[in-house]
């Protein structure tokens, strides 16, 4: 039987696949900064985004499966461009015309719209740190301005300037002929108006580490390259970072792919080398579109976490990171419940089938136990046909279902009845819309009610089905409602259940029918097809 380092060393999860080439870069030696880095990278121009934090947690997938298979070090940086220039106002910040008189200043010089940090930039780092603590992340935070003034970045600056010309050769190649007049790799702050410079070098002295520019005004300046007084355009930034803090491992999406070898390039001219890459696809909201921290799209990390447990939200990030997903709505309670599901199988599996697992990735190996004795989906059902205004109601049917269950005991079934009750309100009341049944359906409606109402009242089971059930339970519900549909001519059983979501509940989907009757109660559920017969729901 094979241990769970065996099993890494040949697993197909993709955090495994992706540790193993880390753990091949370093075969012959460890690095002689004596640790494997990591590094995520994040603009600030706006609030932090859902993607965002998705390249943080898959990261850490990557470097728990490199430390389950290595003894080397490790090291997680999050690297913040906020010394970047706001290009433009970003449509979702209090009063955003008041930010237009600062475009193109580095965000860390940019009024915080929300007044509640020293800048915009201050302000947008902070959220990302607050999301990324909400998860657990040990990572360590660097800002950019904070490393170019600090003089951190010089070595790199002062190679930058020295090789001048290759780091242009190498940038020239990728931009139209119109941009190559005016390109440069550095770009100088202005003394004066403090903005972020887009504008041809004059003169590069590489000895002494001197930029000689004219500004906007046709005034020449001529500034050092250290101590903050000029930053790197994006991408020359991207692998310069590479080369001065000797990153390992960065991945980032789909729409960086084809800058790759630039990134590699300008890392090696500068003494580096290239670090491993990882191309995730990118996440689209409802309509199809790339999700953006100036647009707001999507939807955002706070309000997945008002519906839905921080766990859930790291599974969907395990899930086909190489694969396009719609960021809607609807994924939120498939999440929840696939994330119990793997949750309940990690015991019985062997080592081969655990390190597949998306929990011992989430987890770090440290897989906790399920309490949910009710899926996600069925609390949903339940919030709706009681009509639920609290966790507490929900707690009312959960007690009868599953005595064993209480809220100290179960803290994340007690969570998700929360966010049940919740989502409902929010995304499943508005749509619901009960119908009338026709002749035929109504027939069958009156006999389940009435072998339901028996059963309810006599503790017993039915004659047809006493030869295969002693005693109620999930499955005789379900061959109740079944054979009920069969006596009616609902061949199609899956027709007979749409009737019953679509007149019970008001939607064409639903739970299955015996765990809900075990669930909702034998009572509860008469008296639900009794208001529908009467025309209460459709009221």
């Amino acid at each position: 039987m094979s241990s769970l380092r065996d099993a890494a060393l040949t697993s197909k999860a993709w955090p495994f696949e992706e540790a193993r080439k880390l753990a091949a870069r370093y075969k012959d030696a460890p690095p002689e900064k004596g640790y494997v880095l990591f590094e995520t990278g994040y603009g600030p121009s706006g609030l932090p985004h859902i993607g965002t934090f998705g390249e943080v947690a898959r990261t850490t997938m990557i470097r728990r499966a490199f430390e389950a298979i290595s003894d080397i070090p490790t090291r997680m940086i999050c690297f913040s461009d906020d010394m970047d220039g706001m290009r433009k106002v970003p449509d979702n910040v209090p009063d955003p015309s008041a930010l237009a008189e600062h475009l193109q200043k580095p965000l860390t010089a940019v009024p915080d719209p929300f007044g509640t940090h020293d800048s915009f930039g201050a302000h947008n780092n902070a959220m990302l740190r607050r999301f990324l603590d909400t998860f657990g992340f040990d990572y360590e935070f660097i800002s950019a301005t904070e490393y170019y003034a600090s003089g951190q970045f010089d070595p790199v600056l002062l190679r930058a300037a020295e090789r001048y010309d290759d780091l242009m050769a190498v940038m020239l190649k990728s931009l139209r002929e119109e941009r190559q007049q005016t390109y440069s790799i550095f770009l100088p702050i202005h003394p004066e108006t403090g903005r972020v410079l887009y504008v041809p070098m004059k003169h590069v002295d590489g000895a002494k580490g001197e930029i000689t520019f004219d500004d906007e005004d046709g005034r020449e300046w001529t500034l050092p390259v250290t101590g903050g007084h000029v930053k790197l355009q994006w991408k020359p930034d991207f692998g310069a970072r590479w080369a001065g803090l000797g990153v390992d491992f960065e991945m980032y999406g789909k729409d960086h792919a084809a800058n790759t070898p630039i990134y590699d390039r300008i890392c090696e001219i500068l003494g580096g080398r290239a670090p491993e890459h990882y191309i995730y696809e990118l996440f689209l909201d409802e309509q199809g579109e790339k999700i953006s921290k100036s647009k707001g799209n999507g939807i955002s990390i706070d309000e997945w976490l008002t519906y839905a447990s921080t766990e859930s939200l790291s599974y969907y990030m395990f899930l086909k990171p190489r694969t396009a997903k719609r960021l809607s709505w609807d994924v939120i309670p498939k999440a929840v419940d696939e994330y119990h599901q793997q949750l309940r199988a990690f015991p019985g599996q062997d080592a081969d089938q655990q390190a597949a697992n998306p929990v011992w990735h989430i987890h770090g190996g440290q897989v906790p136990a399920s309490g949910m004795v009710v899926s996600f989906s069925l609390l949903l059902n339940l919030a709706s046909v009681a009509r639920a205004q609290d966790k507490d109601t929900l707690w009312g049917f959960i007690r009868r279902y599953a005595p064993e269950a209480a809220p100290d005991t179960h803290p994340d079934l007690d969570q998700a009845a929360g966010f049940a009750v919740r989502y409902f309100a929010d995304f499943v009341a508005p749509t619901l819309k009960p119908r009338a049944p026709d002749d035929a359906e109504r027939a069958a409606l009156v006999e389940l009610a009435a072998t339901l109402k028996t059963m309810a009242e006599t503790g017993a089971v039915p004659e047809a089905h006493a030869a295969e059930y002693d005693s109620f339970s999930e499955e005789l519900f379900m061959s109740v409602v079944r054979d009920t549909g069969k006596a009616h001519g609902f061949d199609n059983l899956r027709a007979w259940f749409k009737v019953l979501y679509e007149v019970l509940l008001g939607s064409d989907q639903g739970p299955r029918w015996g765990s809900f009757i075990a669930l909702y109660g034998l009572a509860e559920t008469v008296a639900l097809i009794d208001r529908a017969l009467a025309g209460d729901l459709t009221a």
